[in-house]
């Protein structure tokens, strides 16, 4: 090769090896680290003092965000999975009325971890990814995970959904010291702690003759009849709250199919039902959540309670039937179901609760959006029942 050429194939090269460069310096992560959190897996992560660039493996973790960051609930997130809008209409409607800038946040995936694009994330450029240990987004097994650790993209796990009851408060420390919000995180945990305390406490010395039998029927009327949870989820609320969840000696998992026969041969003393259907969905399903009228929320509970199935068991005849709000499974201010179900399975044990009081509470001091709609009721005359303003979504 003569000498001019082989200068112009040095430039030619120089310049493809800086460009190159400068895509991947562009590609990776340019935080440094600056503190170490521990996750909920007990897993030792290194993240940056203060994360800008934050990603959720799960839209519906914007929940947990929201006593946290307050009025600055999207400032941070630059993407998440697409589920929370059409899991839950209602409430992403109401939130995009204060944040209209939720409709920017960058979609990473639809409604499953497979549907997650690796090469998406990665082009945000995170500082901070936070994912559940279980649900529709990847888990700690998943490839994106995987994929994500090799870049050195830190990575947090927390879990509102396998076990709840227990990983709610850890979850919500958690966070509060990796978005550094410990102060907001404390007084969300300390209002959980000291609610969950009063029921477990007035409950620790019942004896298992005094706790009802529960059927508990999630969706209902949205799938087939009887998907529920086993031991974990929504089983532990009904445990939590002095009930015997009837799926916990039958299902091995988190989640499972109840068959009609083993509802019926049951015959439980107590059913709760769940759903998000909002005031403007069509098919059967329970009415819940946000924008929900009350008259409609009790009206879809009495169709499905209806069923030729249910109509036999105790539980209907006595009009011991309840609906509440399906996506309490999945975020930290379960609390309130627990604290319903507590009243619904123990009325004279918790006549001094008030869940009503603290959904409102709830709005007022850890949800920046009103929310407002219907997030629990009856079958009979209620015990107690939230009303149409009440400016909370959990």
């Amino acid at each position: 090769m003569c000498g001019w050429k082989k200068s112009i194939y040095k430039k030619v090269s120089l310049g493809a090896f800086f460009v190159g460069l400068a895509l991947s310096f562009q590609l990776a992560p340019t935080f440094s680290f600056a503190k170490t959190v521990t996750d909920i897996l007990g897993k030792k992560v290194e993240i940056p003092d203060s994360p800008q660039r934050i990603i959720l493996g799960s839209g519906r973790l914007i929940y947990a965000l929201e006593p946290l960051e307050g009025e600055h609930l999207f400032d941070r997130i630059v993407g998440w999975q697409g589920e929370f809008k059409q899991a839950d209409t209602q409430t992403y409607t109401k939130i995009k009325k204060k944040f209209p800038q939720i409709d920017k946040v960058s979609v990473i995936g639809k409604t499953t971890a497979d549907s997650v694009n690796p090469e998406k994330v990665l082009e945000l450029n995170p500082d901070l990814v936070i994912l559940s240990i279980t649900g529709h987004g990847p888990g700690p097994n998943d490839p994106l995970t995987l994929r994500l650790q090799k870049a050195h993209v830190p990575i947090i796990f927390v879990d509102f959904r396998q076990d709840p009851v227990a990983n709610t408060v850890p979850s919500m420390t958690l966070l509060g010291e990796a978005l550094g919000r410990q102060k907001e995180a404390k007084a969300f945990t300390d209002f959980y702690q000291n609610r969950l305390d009063i029921v477990e406490n007035r409950l620790k010395d019942l004896p298992e003759s005094k706790r009802p039998s529960v059927f508990l029927y999630m969706l209902a009327g949205a799938r087939p009849c009887c998907h529920t949870a086993g031991n974990g989820n929504m089983g532990h609320f009904v445990q939590t709250a002095g009930g015997k969840n009837i799926a916990n000696a039958i299902l091995p998992g988190l989640f499972g199919e109840l068959s009609i026969e083993q509802v019926i041969a049951s015959n439980t003393d107590y059913m709760i039902l769940d759903g998000t259907r909002g005031p403007l969905a069509e098919g059967p399903g329970l009415r819940m959540g946000a924008l929900v009228d009350k008259k409609d929320a009790r009206s879809s509970l009495q169709d499905l309670s209806k069923s030729s199935a249910l109509t036999e068991l105790n539980a209907t005849k006595n009009k011991h039937v309840y609906g509440i709000w399906h996506s309490y499974y999945d975020n930290p201010f379960n609390i309130l179901a627990i604290e319903a179900m507590a009243k619904w399975l123990h009325p004279d044990l918790f006549n001094d609760l008030d869940p009503e009081a603290d959904l409102e509470k709830v709005g007022k001091e850890f949800t920046p959006a009103d929310v407002g709609g219907t997030y629990w009721t009856s079958l009979a005359d209620p015990v107690f029942e939230n009303s149409d303003d009440a400016s909370a979504k959990s």
